[in-house]
């Protein structure tokens, strides 16, 4: 069992077993490959929650990493890690945890992140979820469903990745950097969080398609849209806010009332 961690250790990542470099590189496990290996932290300040679920980890002979308290972002970073299970409790009270939870999110978009917590509300889960969480567990949960949805999240993101876009590409004064997870007007950054860079590449990529909110919901989120939700026009309207004011003159996301939305950069003179 490993220790809870109280303050953050050296960026050498202690807590990864070494690989042995005699074997043959073609037995060696893929980190990030389900089946394989993964690389996990749990940011919780529970003994017997992380106590269950790192026995079962271990048994998969997954890597892992207890923080008590939340670690620097830079920290996590350091550690290439496939997820985070993190419980908002340690990240104290009020918007801090909010903000901590948005921080997380926008600086790893590549790590899973679940959030899991022993009591919340509807409204909250549902905040955590728009602000990047992947996925949200209510403890006590059983360690076989933490590491299945850990498992199903990891797989979310890799096919993410798979369908992210190469190359940069430029429409009107938008560029779009698959490498830094951003999108750019002459080089300064519109600071998209994770899932509104998501959201901005599934429209690019449709090449002018128009894509139906639920379409929209379904590949970003992961599952199917709960009836009334918002959540689609909500993001849309963030997107267009954060890249409208650095590209005044280009309109970028149309909307089709009822149906959903289309990609395409045209003057803001073009009607």
């Amino acid at each position: 069992m490993t220790a809870p961690e109280q303050q953050p250790e050296s960026r050498a990542v202690p807590w990864l077993r070494p690989v042995d470099s005699s074997a043959p590189a073609a037995g060696r496990p893929l980190v990030g490959e389900l089946g394989a290996p993964l690389r996990i932290a749990l940011v919780d300040p529970e003994s017997a929650f992380t106590q269950v679920v790192i026995k079962r980890a271990e048994q998969l002979d997954w890597r892992h990493r207890i923080f008590a308290t939340p670690p620097p972002i830079d920290e996590l970073q350091a550690m290439k890690l496939n997820a985070i299970v993190l419980d908002l409790e340690v990240c104290g009270e009020g918007e801090g945890r909010w903000e901590y939870l948005a921080r997380l999110a926008a600086a790893l978009p590549d790590t899973g992140l679940v959030v899991a917590t022993a009591s919340s509300t509807v409204a909250q889960r549902v905040r955590g979820l728009r602000l990047g969480a992947d996925d949200w567990i209510v403890k006590p949960s059983h360690p076989e469903e933490v590491l299945a949805r850990v498992q199903a999240v990891v797989r979310r993101r890799r096919g993410a990745e798979v369908k992210r876009a190469p190359d940069p590409s430029a429409h009107g004064e938008l560029q779009i950097r698959p490498d830094r997870y951003q999108v750019h007007v002459g080089g300064t950054s519109s600071g998209l969080t994770r899932r509104e860079y998501e959201l901005t590449l599934l429209l690019v990529a449709a090449e002018g398609r128009v894509l139906e909110r639920e379409e929209i919901y379904r590949r970003i989120w992961g599952y199917e849209m709960p009836r009334g939700d918002r959540s689609v026009d909500v993001f849309v309207r963030k997107i267009r806010k954060k890249i409208e004011v650095l590209s005044p003159g280009w309109r970028y996301i149309h909307t089709h009332f009822g149906i959903g939305y289309r990609f395409e950069a045209e003057p803001a003179g073009d009607g």
